[in-house]
């Protein structure tokens, strides 16, 4: 590997250039590409949310200190799990992917550094704000969508340069991630107002505005393309009215808390939303049989892929039941049964599944789940089947399984991220660069 010209922070010696040397970890291995520096500035905030969550469910049984607060640590998870780890994974697989299908040159990890510091430095002082100062927890939040901004237009610059005739997914992506560097300076503005209302409604924007529409656009692309090159007997199919099926969803669920503050008939919209997240759940698990998912159980990579799939099937049909009970019964079913099943199941088992499968295919190794992925995606799924209990279950029983579930997500992800970043730490196995 060429020596890297004006060394920073990061790095202050080049990296090893052959030999014993270059199997050593060394962090100026991390500016090799793009996405081993954001996917490991991720996976940096990924586990130590983790850690954190864990700690705060063991305090709430009286097994550990729970230490002070400034705000809400309902809201503190739920920030985290929405703009922490998620938008450094997509910076890694957008400047990755997203040059490709804009027939663009893809920038060098240096020119995203920015961004994926300011956000690695904005969590663990979010974190810290969360217990000690909602002034600090701000602070995060400035820092984040500073980040986020300039991942942002960066992305972009490469999108109004592209020559390409077909941007819609790229399009989509952008306006997605302008939302979600709106919605953190909406969050900031709740929590410096104190208003957890105003907070958890931009908090619920930027899920669907912004990860979901991240994700639902990414699963049109890029799953028939992986399906049909890993099973050929399978044709790539993909008509755009899935795409725009999928995007009316997640728009229905971001505007839904903005429409009904506005004064519309909350009980009325959660019937026509109900009734509209059935349809769209039912499409969803048709489609995910159309796209392959009996087939891709043989290839552990691929069935991680269409099961977590799935998850958004069953996720939004599980929300859309229990709005119609709520509207016919006027007793609404717990909303977090539907909400874990989409977060943990979908998005949660799509990142397992993408990073895995970017980390190996871009960084030299075999394109396969191994034991440790493969372990990891299983105890994510369980973890998500016990958080959907716990949404259901008894009083009495709640803070037992959610901590259990806490517990079942650290041990998903901690080591299948430690693991990561030991490989973003070294050189590609098969000596190529990148």
């Amino acid at each position: 590997m060429a020596q890297i010209p004006h060394p920073i922070s990061l790095a202050t010696a080049p990296p090893p250039q052959g030999g014993r040397g270059a199997e050593r970890w060394h962090p100026a291995h991390l500016l090799r590409a793009p996405h081993r520096l954001a996917f490991a500035g991720a996976t940096m905030v990924l586990v130590l949310g983790a850690l954190w969550w864990l700690w705060v469910q063991l305090a709430r049984l009286g097994w550990l200190p729970s230490g002070p607060l400034a705000v809400s640590p309902s809201l503190g998870h739920g920030v985290l799990m929405v703009h922490g780890f998620m938008p450094l994974f997509f910076t890694g697989f957008l400047f990755t992917a997203g040059p490709r299908w804009l027939g663009m040159p893809g920038p060098e990890a240096r020119a995203v550094l920015p961004s994926v510091a300011l956000q690695a430095l904005a969590w663990p002082l979010w974190l810290l704000g969360v217990h000690l100062s909602a002034g600090l927890a701000v602070a995060g939040l400035l820092l984040a969508a500073a980040g986020q901004g300039l991942a942002g237009a960066r992305f972009l610059r490469l999108l109004r340069a592209s020559p390409a005739e077909d941007t819609v997914h790229a399009r989509l992506i952008a306006l997605g991630w302008t939302i979600g560097t709106l919605t953190l300076l909406g969050l900031a503005a709740g929590v410096v107002s104190d208003d957890p209302d105003a907070a958890r409604r931009w908090l619920y924007t930027a899920l669907w505005g912004f990860v979901a529409l991240v994700y639902v656009t990414v699963v049109h692309r890029m799953v028939p393309f992986f399906t049909s090159s890993a099973l050929p007997l399978l044709r790539l199919w993909r008509p755009m009215w899935v795409l725009y099926v999928l995007v009316a969803t997640v728009a229905l669920k971001a505007l839904g808390p903005w429409l009904t503050r506005a004064g519309l008939d909350a009980t009325a919209w959660s019937a026509f939303e109900g009734f509209a997240l059935l349809v769209a759940g039912f499409v969803l698990l048709w489609l995910a049989f159309v796209w392959g998912l009996v087939q891709s159980l043989s290839i552990r990579l691929l069935a991680m892929l269409h099961l977590g799939f799935v998850w958004l099937g069953l996720g939004l049909s599980i929300d859309g039941i229990g709005q119609v009970w709520g509207w016919v019964s006027g007793t609404p079913l717990t909303p977090l049964a539907a909400l874990h099943a989409t977060t943990m199941g979908f998005l949660g088992s799509l990142m397992l599944a993408m990073v895995t499968r970017v980390s190996c295919g871009h960084g030299g190794r075999p394109l396969l789940a191994d034991r440790l992925s493969w372990w990891a995606f299983l105890l994510l799924q369980a973890a998500t089947l016990l958080r959907i209990a716990a949404a259901v279950a008894p009083p009495q029983w709640v803070g037992a399984l959610t901590a259990t579930t806490a517990g079942l997500w650290l041990l998903a992800v901690g080591p299948w991220g430690l693991r990561l970043l030991d490989w973003y730490g070294r050189a590609r196995p098969d000596g190529k660069p990148g």
